[in-house]
């Protein structure tokens, strides 16, 4: 499969769960610290709208950063998290309608332009779909209502944990995870987070 492929299946899955949710089970928390299952959706919404902005970098050449800033995106997840839940419904869902339209509509020739995303990493707009693959496919877990890892692809998979394992070794912890995954230990290394 390929990442627009894993994008759109991770997207299925996110706006499925999202739309079993009660309004009320929009407020239980998350395995992510501070965030209820409402931040986790702000969030989603705006990481297409921020993917959104790369694209239009790319297109055209002017410089769209994702976010000003990691306040801006902090603030506007808390802001959008108190939304009525069918505000929240509809813009999470609206975006992601919207990203998937300004994929669509990338000219061939603009998705070896270069963007930087958040983490201040300059990329291909080429890896867009897997950036946002990435995030509908791991927060429809962190949502925590009857999606886990092994509803992904396993392609998805394979690609998120060397993903993850490339950036954890970079951060020190190769050694620890070479015992861990090669068998040699029982015992995961403490990692923190991954992105």
């Amino acid at each position: 499969m390929s990442a627009r492929s894993w994008m759109d299946r991770g997207t299925e899955l996110f706006l499925g769960t999202v739309d079993r949710l009660t309004d009320d089970e929009l407020t239980a928390p998350t395995a992510l610290d501070g965030w209820t299952r409402r931040h986790v959706i702000a969030h989603v919404h705006g990481n297409a709208e921020a993917l959104r902005r790369l694209l239009s970098w790319a297109a055209t050449g002017v410089e769209n950063r994702m976010y000003s800033g990691p306040r801006q995106r902090a603030e506007e997840i808390e802001t959008l998290a108190l939304l009525p839940a069918g505000e929240l419904r509809a813009l999470v869902r609206g975006s992601a309608v919207s990203l998937a339209e300004d994929l669509d509509a990338l000219p061939e020739s603009a998705w070896r332009n270069p963007v930087v995303t958040a983490q201040g990493r300059t990329v291909p707009a080429e890896e867009i779909p897997w950036m946002r693959a990435r995030e509908v496919a791991v927060h429809a877990v962190d949502l925590d209502h009857g999606v886990g890892f092994a509803d992904l692809p396993d392609g998805f998979n394979t690609a998120l944990v060397a993903e993850a394992a490339a950036r954890h070794a970079a951060r020190g912890h190769a050694a620890g995870l070479a015992a861990w995954l090669s068998g040699r230990t029982a015992q995961a290394p403490a990692l923190g987070p991954w992105l």
